[in-house]
Order: C-alpha cells, then structure tokens, then sequence
C-alpha cells in the first residue's frame, strides 16, 4: 500500500511539473521555480566575479555587453511575441569578459553569461561569438539548468522542493548545484548536458542569433573550429559541448530554419 500511495506521489509530481521548452514544444520536469533558480545563480555569479579577472572598457569587452544585449533583446521579444515574456521577469542579464586564455564560455539562471578571453579567437568576429553566446543562453531559456536540478532532486533527495532542500539538507543541496552548475571554485565546470539538450540548445541558439541580426550561418565555422580544438588537451568548452562532425551536420540542417527567421526580423 505504502509503495502504491509512493508511486502515485511521484506521478502526482510529474504531471503537476512538467512545463515546456519555447519553439520546440518539448515536455520537461521542472520542480524549481525560475525565481529560486535565479536567485541562487545571482549569488554565485557574483561570488565568481569577485574572484574572477574580469575585463573592463575594452574593446572586446564592449563586444560582449553588445552582443549579450542584442541577443537578450531578442529572445525576450520573441517570449514576448509568443505571450511568455511573464517567465523571464526574474532575468537580470549580465554579460562579462573574464581574462583567462581558457577556451570557455558559460550562461546561469537568470541570464548570468561568462565569456572567456580565449574562446574569441574560435569566436573570430561578432557573428561567431554571437554564435557561442546564443547557444550558452539557449541553454539559459530552456531551463536545462532547472530540469538538470529537477532530476537530481528527484532521484538524489526524494524529489523535494529547492527551498524545502536548502532548508533542511544545505551542504547536499549545495554538492548537487555545484555539480549541475559547477559553482564555486569548480564555477564553468558543468556536468554535460544530454543530448538532447545540445540538440535543442544549437536549433535555439541558431533562432535567437538571426533574431538578433546575426547570420545564424557562422555559426557552422564557429563549431568547425571549435571540433578542431578537440585532442588530448581538449579546452573545458569541448567537455560540456561535443563538436563532432554528426552534431556539425544537424546545425547545417537546422540553418534554413534559423534562415527564414534571420530574413523575417522585424
């Protein structure tokens, strides 16, 4: 009876906290709320900042900001257009510079973006970075984070709630973040997404690049180079984003798509 009344628990679970991914449809557990997940990332954002080297009044650095605006404004009109503008009201969005040669770049909840000094020479222009920065903040939209969170709650700590869990479970709830976010000095580090993540998060960062002005096409040489980065020291970029010649040939499908919308901004 006990095991019956568990079972039903965690459907119970399920269909109360499935929502969706935008443009893609797909269904996905999230038992974290957008405002908890921002908030916990605001925190260690700026914990990383205060021990990061970040670039400032630079030229590269105002290349950041710029292209993290435009594509900002992007994906919030398009949430707007869609009627979910509602679900990035707790979005701060932050873009910064680090000065490292790592060749990394990485996005929190709650739109808070790190872009390493020596991913740009992979990057090479504004259209290649815009690249990478629309799939980390593909990624951000899509709430992978949350669904990653969501998962290890369920299977790590029963499937309680965030709050419940930071309340009464701290030092675990805080291992399980850093292992999905690699916060603190492990911050960037993150655990691979799936897949299917990837997938999504390249069709979605290809859309929101030409939505800001970027042709979603240089987007197939940014990951060219990148795959020609790989070996036996491969950068930390390539141990969270496989660039392999299949992953390569489903962006180059997904490049009409991102097309039509590129052609058709507004």
């Amino acid at each position: 009876m006990y095991r019956i009344s568990a079972l039903l628990s965690v459907f119970l679970l399920f269909l109360g906290a499935c929502s969706s991914v935008p443009i893609t449809g797909r269904q996905q557990l999230n038992l974290v709320s957008e405002d908890t997940m921002a908030s916990t990332a605001t925190q260690q954002y700026q914990q990383f900042l205060n021990q990061a080297d970040v670039v400032r009044n630079t030229s590269e650095s105002a290349m950041v900001k710029e292209v993290g605006r435009r594509i900002a404004s992007a994906v919030e009109e398009y949430f707007s257009r869609m009627g979910r503008g509602e679900s990035l009201r707790d979005y701060n969005w932050e873009f910064n510079l680090i000065d490292s040669q790592e060749v990394n770049a990485w996005a929190m909840p709650g739109g808070k973006v790190a872009v390493y000094r020596g991913i740009l020479p992979v990057a090479q222009s504004e259209a290649g970075l815009a690249a990478i920065m629309s799939h980390e903040v593909a990624h951000v939209v899509a709430r992978h984070g949350s669904e990653r969170m969501s998962q290890g709650l369920l299977t790590q700590m029963g499937g309680i709630a965030l709050s419940a869990a930071l309340s009464s479970q701290p030092q675990q709830t805080q291992q399980l973040w850093s292992q999905i976010f690699g916060a603190g000095a492990q911050i960037g580090v993150m655990l691979p997404y799936s897949r299917l993540q990837e997938n999504e998060a390249d069709r979605l960062g290809l859309i929101f690049m030409a939505l800001a002005g970027y042709d979603p096409r240089a987007a197939v040489e940014v990951w060219q180079r990148m795959a020609a980065q790989g070996g036996p020291s491969s950068p930390e970029f390539l141990s969270t984003h496989p660039a392999d010649q299949t992953r390569i040939r489903k962006i180059q499908q997904n490049i009409p798509e991102a097309m039509r919308f590129y052609q058709n901004r507004g």
